[in-house]
């Protein structure tokens, strides 16, 4: 069996690990995009280091765009296998890579413009939507812990990591010349005692493990105190300053959490009577199919709901689809909460509302997730005192609060507390994957520390035999 690493290798987007086994079927764990390195990110995401058309399946472990970005891409340059994934991981690329195929439509719509004045060949969309309605009849369902034959000699079963809805580690037993290698890819690692989703599962014993590393370098505040830092936030913005409350969030998962923290306040009445907007069309759907499954939901929450049937909704939320409506929300001068996608700032309406927003002081750019360190959203949360957004430069006078205890990603105890279910002895080596280099090296003196050996830290195209 080999490994060859070609995405998420000392960074954290463009998730993609290929499998080759004995008998030389291809298998490709993930088919995320490259985000937040500008130019570098769309040579990355137009290329694929194997031809798509050799493939023969496709795990997917969970819907973000880092790791399903470019299944689109891969079945309209030849591949034709199934693409294998949870229930809920399946609705939620329906709307999520239709989403990013628009946003490549119309972002090109603008830079074409400039081209043609140049006399350049406009630019073609990495896939449309058309292709990403191809893309979808490829799609088969697994529920969690159920085992499923790949093909002769692999088994497949899905264990909930807890990370977003339908989120999986992804563990693969190969049996090949009469020998048996047992693998799991953790694919994103979720949080312990999170307000919406169960804790991420014990997984079967591996000898082989992919392990995340996004957060392997540091601890996330305790999580029971974010609905009243929230509440700190909303207060100084909203009363104190009377400014506006700008948080970009990634459509899902953080959207509805924070979503559901506010509507708690709302039921306690300690919310006040301010304007609420979730804009963005995408975080629309997506709560929609949140709703959906309520099986990927922990006790408290489903408590919670028989006192409160819809978590995702109270008096003062609007959900915002046209995007007339959402460009009124610049003339709209009160305070108010805004809630926008993409969580790094790169692309979608939240752009828009950070731009014409930061300059401010009254207002509050509220930092709830990871951010690419070279995207906008990373730039904010290192202390960047001036932003190019659209071209123009934006001094940031906003106040900028950062609360990581909204993060999806586990931190580096709670990865090793996700990985404690393994024996020790049994894991032959293990290989961090999603996570910038500097972190990497931190999170694997920790794994060291708590007994795991044999621990690489592969490089883009390293290519591991077994």
């Amino acid at each position: 069996m080999q490994i060859q690493f070609i995405g998420a290798a000392r960074t954290v987007t463009g998730s993609k690990h290929l499998i080759t086994t004995i008998d030389g079927k291809k298998i490709l764990l993930d088919c995320g995009f490259f985000q937040g390195k500008g130019s570098e990110s769309e040579g990355l995401n137009r290329k694929f280091d194997f031809v798509p058309s050799s493939l023969d399946f496709v795990i997917l472990s969970h819907a973000h765009i880092d790791h399903s970005g470019n299944l689109p891409g891969l079945v309209k340059m030849g591949f034709k296998g199934p693409i294998i994934c949870t229930p809920a991981t399946k609705d939620l690329c329906g709307i999520m890579l239709a989403d990013s195929a628009h946003i490549q439509e119309n972002d090109l719509r603008f830079v074409n413009k400039r081209r043609i004045k140049r006399g350049e060949t406009p630019l073609q969309p990495l896939y449309t939507v058309k292709d990403v309605e191809n893309c979808m009849h490829q799609f088969t369902c697994i529920k969690y812990n159920s085992p499923y034959q790949v093909c002769d000699g692999v088994e497949l079963i899905f264990t909930d990591s807890g990370h977003i809805l339908g989120s999986a580690a992804v563990n693969l037993t190969f049996k090949e010349e009469g020998l048996t290698k047992r693998l799991c890819f953790t694919g994103d690692i979720g949080r312990y005692n999170g307000s919406i989703l169960r804790d991420p599962q014990a997984f079967p014993q591996a000898d082989i493990i992919l392990a995340e590393s996004t957060y392997g370098d540091r601890l996330h505040s305790d999580n029971t105190l974010s609905e009243q830092q929230l509440f700190n936030v909303v207060y100084d913005t909203c009363i104190e300053k009377k400014g506006k409350l700008i948080i970009p969030a990634f459509s899902l998962g953080r959207t509805q959490e924070i979503v559901y923290a506010l509507d708690q306040m709302e039921h306690k009445k300690m919310l006040p009577h301010i304007k609420v907007f979730v804009d963005s069309p995408l975080s629309v759907n997506a709560t929609n199919i949140m709703r959906e499954h309520g099986e990927c939901f922990n006790q408290d929450i489903l408590d919670y709901m028989k006192t409160d049937d819809n978590p995702f909704g109270f008096g003062n939320l609007v959900y915002v689809q046209d995007v007339e409506e959402s460009k009124s929300l610049n003339d709209l001068h009160e305070p108010c909460i805004i809630i926008s996608a993409s969580g790094m700032i790169e692309a979608g309406r939240i752009k828009h509302h950070v731009a014409n927003n930061i300059e401010n002081p009254k207002n509050t750019i509220l930092m709830v997730g990871y951010a690419e360190p070279n995207s906008i959203g990373g730039k904010i949360r290192s202390g960047a005192k001036i932003l190019k957004i659209f071209g123009e430069e934006h001094h940031v006078n906003a106040d900028v609060v950062i609360m990581d205890s909204y993060s999806a990603h586990g931190d580096y105890k709670e990865m090793i507390q996700y990985l404690s279910c393994q024996d020790k002895e049994q894991v032959q080596q293990v290989f961090l994957v999603h996570g910038e280099y500097e972190t990497q090296v931190h999170y694997k003196e920790k794994l060291l520390d708590a007994g795991f050996k044999n621990i690489s830290i592969p490089e883009y195209g390293d290519v591991v035999e077994f």
